[in-house]
């Protein structure tokens, strides 16, 4: 697995040997010293060498990979690049690390490796782990055991999504080829059978499956987007970590949610753990190291947690976790679990259910905040859960609405130093999870297709209609704000709901739907015409109707922009056409736009936007 999945944990623990790149200030505010303070990822480990790991860290100022020998303690920095990297995956044998290398956040690039004990500095870039492949987007990788094969998933808008075999001193050779998009799952243990996940059937929010030989020739599908008007979404969690065992551990939503079954990708038998009967909400699950059991992660109303069920038994037994949300979960060999935990008011911490904390973080250390309060909002698709933090004082308070991306994503009681910096400053802020999140069943996160963004912004619109009538929210001093898909849900809601908003904090928005599409990477592309129903020409009403640009001449407040120059999700093409039209009209508006993609991993360049936001604010609703 790689050891990022697109989000950078708010606030985790340092390896051992970091120092921070800025000395402890007892003047810098608290809000600075969340994002300064160094952090860790749930560190990965190599299947046949579990003394070998690797992690994410911040602790030079930029978030790069790290080494970590367990056996012997020592830790060292992989990667080194102005714009960092957070892409990396470990080989099973522990001998190399693979990481993603792109231009300046850009995600096009190759992957290249570097052994695990380090490289030779002088000798220049580590090497490009394969020869032969151009640079695309990633589209998943899964490394064999042998050290000397991989699986390797690429995208380009020319060429759709392709995968290769890869093998040391021999040719790529393509396995797979499609224009939708598809991705690598897993290699078996053995390395013959690899599972991926397609949208062959055009729907990019419902996966279906196929193992593949090593030869590109089929072994067997798992399709539950066929027979029915309903589609339903599967997705691979991992081959059983034995040799010659084809089982397959398999995501579903046959039951309305997320929740996991064994496909034995041979016989054809698919094993129903009804986990559901006992647990609510969305479940993931990962092998035991011996394949005797899985480990379940539970997501239910913003929180999480984690349970061991015994698959020849079918017994579940709760592993004990302090209330708030795992993050990451991984079990070890010695039948331990060990977990990224945080809530909205501690930061992140990584444990072992052996009672040792895995990381102890030395240097600075980030500061707590307050905790979430859990409200109900009746909606007009629904009961909306929002999470509600309170500034000290009395209100109302001038409040930050701060949605969040994805769309299919969700907020949870965890720490984020973002909002945490809005109610040092007095600020209450709520975080909505909209029809369009997930953890509320499918049927929520499947609600907002074809009318894409005015769904999501009619339950904005309840919960800010409840926040201003029960008082706690003052009507003058609302701000609307978000990153990626909150950043369109911003632009959009000012255009759409003029009315309501007091000001306006968008980051690396969509803000001109029609261009948005034409320039962003395939994937998304692909995402586009599955939530809109067609291309722009196919839909042209639909894109219009969803596009921030369509309403721009309505928006009534002071706006503020950020944007990365080099982002391929939310081009910065369309960001200057929505802000064109504002400077035409003489709009108030202030633009932000750094080297960087979709979003940055430079701590310093952060913490500025950050500033930027938080002044832009003060000067303009008198806070």
């Amino acid at each position: 697995m790689t050891v990022s999945n697109g989000a950078i944990p708010d606030d985790v623990t340092t390896p051992h040997e970091s120092t921070p790149p800025h000395p402890y200030d007892e003047t810098m505010p608290d809000w600075e010293k969340r994002f300064r303070a160094p952090r860790v990822s749930l560190p990965d480990w190599a299947e046949d060498a579990p003394h070998r790991s690797l992690f994410v860290s911040n602790a030079t100022g930029t978030y790069e990979l790290y080494a970590w020998d367990r056996a012997t303690g020592a830790q060292r920095q992989v990667t080194d690049r102005p714009n960092g990297t957070t892409d990396g995956v470990l080989s099973p044998d522990g001998e190399w690390v693979w990481w993603f290398d792109d231009k300046d956040g850009d995600e096009f690039g190759i992957w290249r490796r570097q052994p695990f004990a380090g490289g030779d500095a002088s000798a220049g870039p580590d090497e490009a782990a394969a020869p032969g492949l151009a640079p695309s987007y990633p589209a998943g990788l899964a490394l064999a055991r042998d050290g000397r094969t991989a699986i390797v998933g690429r995208s380009t808008d020319e060429d759709g999504t392709t995968l290769f075999v890869t093998r040391t001193g021999e040719d790529p050779v393509e396995i797979y080829r499609h224009r939708e998009s598809a991705g690598v799952g897993d290699l078996s243990h053995d390395g013959s059978l690899i599972a991926i996940e397609h949208t062959e059937h055009g729907d990019a929010m419902h996966s279906a499956l196929r193992v593949l030989r090593m030869d590109g020739s089929t072994v067997a599908e798992l399709d539950d987007t066929k027979g029915g008007t309903v589609e339903l979404g599967l997705e691979v969690l991992g081959f059983a970590p034995v040799d010659g065992d084809t089982r397959l551990l398999v995501g579903h939503q046959r039951r309305g949610r997320w929740e996991p079954m064994v496909w034995d990708v041979a016989s054809g038998e698919e094993t129903d753990l009804a986990l559901t009967e006992e647990l609510s909400g969305d479940l993931s699950a990962e092998w035991y190291p011996d394949g005797s059991a899985l480990l379940v992660a539970h997501s239910y109303e913003a929180r999480s947690e984690l349970w061991r069920y015994d698959l020849t038994s079918r017994r579940l037994e709760r592993i004990r976790t302090p209330k708030g949300t795992v993050s990451g979960a991984t079990a070890r060999p010695d039948g331990t679990v060990e977990y990224l935990w945080s809530s909205a008011a501690e930061p992140s911490v990584i444990r072992s259910t052996s009672g040792q904390v895995v990381l102890e973080p030395p240097g600075m250390k980030s500061p707590g905040s307050v905790p979430v309060e859990d409200v109900w909002v009746t909606g007009p698709g629904g009961s909306i859960h929002a999470l509600v933090q309170r500034p000290e004082g009395e209100g109302p308070f001038p409040t930050v609405f701060d949605i969040h991306g994805g769309p299919t994503w969700h907020d949870s009681d965890s720490f984020a130093a973002g909002p945490a910096a809005w109610v040092d400053h007095g600020y209450m802020v709520i975080r909505i999870n909209y029809r369009g999140s997930t953890g509320y069943g499918r049927e929520w996160t499947d609600a907002l297709k074809h009318r894409v963004g005015l769904i999501e912004l009619e339950d904005i619109a309840a919960v800010r209609e409840w926040a201003v009538t029960s008082g706690g929210a003052d009507p003058d001093r609302l701000i609307l704000t978000g990153g990626s898909w909150g950043g369109y849900l911003t632009l959009l809601g000012l255009g759409t709901q003029p009315d309501l908003w007091s000001l306006g904090i968008a980051a690396v928005p969509v803000a001109d739907y029609v261009t948005a599409y034409h320039d962003e990477m395939e994937a998304l592309k692909a995402m586009d015409r599955t939530l809109l129903g067609g291309t722009p020409e196919e839909v042209p009403e639909r894109f219009e109707a969803s596009s921030p640009l369509t309403y721009v001449d309505a928006v009534k407040v002071p706006v503020h922009i950020s944007a990365g120059v080099n982002d391929p999700r939310c081009p910065i093409r369309q960001v200057e056409n929505y802000v064109t039209r504002l400077a035409a009209r003489g709009a108030v508006h202030e633009v932000y736009r750094y080297d960087a993609g979709h979003g940055s991993l430079v701590v310093d360049e952060r913490i500025k936007q950050v500033r930027l936001e938080l002044d832009f604010a003060a000067r303009h609703l008198g806070k």
